[in-house]
């Protein structure tokens, strides 16, 4: 049968059951008489939208936007989904419930673009596994209860306020300045986290991690290493000009091949001159080593090694210069 219009004045059911069997009604929108008015039950699936753009049967309930071709009056709206409810503060939490405790389901978004309009507050109440794929952009108040895990780049542009510790495993690169004005709450510098590691997956062998340990020294170091063969000269990076303080370079120096009395010549701001027996054929390894400023703008500004406190909020220079880290369950 094809009609052009069908009229259902108060339910809808497509309920299929096997030949002799009697259909299980829906209990939740109930039926007959007590039938709530308006409603509709499918017991097998709905599709609406484009068969072009939905050619299996993966899920109950399948959506997606219309077929521009076959019905070009439905394809001019222009979103898939809009879920809408009473103007604010009549929202609650429960206006869309994506699974329950006694029914959890799992989240996959391939998106290219998540914009969320937040006019009063989110929250995460249970530790769940988020992943977002592309672009997201939130506008509004953004609370986590429980632990959020993420793979891969995050990119923020704005104030981030954190009253709780922040756990990072594994790099972070931050483009452009940290810093804070006062010092709230505890801060620590890494006494009682001891070392400061780095942790790798092995290079070559599966199953297997390499751990490293940072270099300390009373200073903020940086160094260059390399090798001459043929020549004598050690070129210096041209970054390090209003970087590093040149009076602290010191040289190492080790000949290979033969015995050769090395020594530094002179030190200028792009380059090292070397000396030796050999000088026309100097071959040698090198490892130079050079103090940054420790405050750029002010090369007065020194490295306070030990100093009266009880907390690094107590250091006498200006802590805008340095990062901290807190253990778990620092206290101080």
């Amino acid at each position: 049968m094809e009609v052009q219009d069908v009229h259902i004045g108060k339910q809808l059911q497509v309920n299929f059951s096997p030949a002799g069997s009697i259909p299980i009604p829906c209990a939740a929108y109930l039926t007959g008489a007590a039938a709530i008015p308006g409603t509709g039950f499918f017991n097998g699936g709905v599709m609406v939208g484009s068969p072009i753009l939905q050619p299996l049967h993966t899920a109950a309930l399948q959506i997606s936007r219309p077929d521009p071709v076959s019905n070009p009056l439905a394809f001019k709206a222009p979103s898939i989904v809009h879920i809408r409810g009473l103007p604010p503060p009549a929202s609650t939490p429960i206006d869309v419930v994506i699974g329950d405790p006694l029914g959890p389901v799992g989240i996959t978004m391939a998106t290219t673009l998540v914009i969320e309009i937040n006019t009063i507050s989110k929250k995460t109440i249970s530790p769940l596994d988020i992943n977002i794929i592309s672009l997201m952009k939130k506008l509004g108040v953004q609370v986590d209860n429980g632990a959020t895990v993420e793979t891969g780049a995050q990119a923020q542009a704005g104030a981030e306020a954190r009253a709780s510790v922040k756990a990072i495993a594994g790099p972070m690169a931050v483009a452009g300045p940290v810093s804070s004005p006062k010092f709230i709450g505890p801060i620590f510098t890494g006494r009682a986290l001891g070392n400061k590691p780095f942790d790798i997956s092995h290079p070559t062998q599966t199953d297997k991690r390499v751990r490293h340990i940072c270099a300390e020294g009373p200073e903020p170091a940086i160094y260059i290493r390399g090798k001459l063969e043929g020549e004598h000269i050690i070129k210096l990076p041209d970054y390090w000009k209003g970087l590093v303080d040149y009076d602290t370079i010191t040289v190492h120096l080790t000949p290979f091949g033969r015995r050769d009395n090395l020594y530094v010549k002179d030190i200028q701001e792009d380059r090292i001159i070397v000396a030796g027996d050999h000088l026309a054929n100097v071959n040698c390894f090198y490892e130079v080593w050079v103090a940054r400023w420790l405050n750029p703008d002010n090369h007065d500004d020194k490295l306070h090694v030990v100093y009266d406190g009880e907390s690094p909020a107590d250091y006498p220079g200006d802590n805008n210069h340095f990062s901290f880290s807190l253990p778990p369950g620092y206290h101080g």
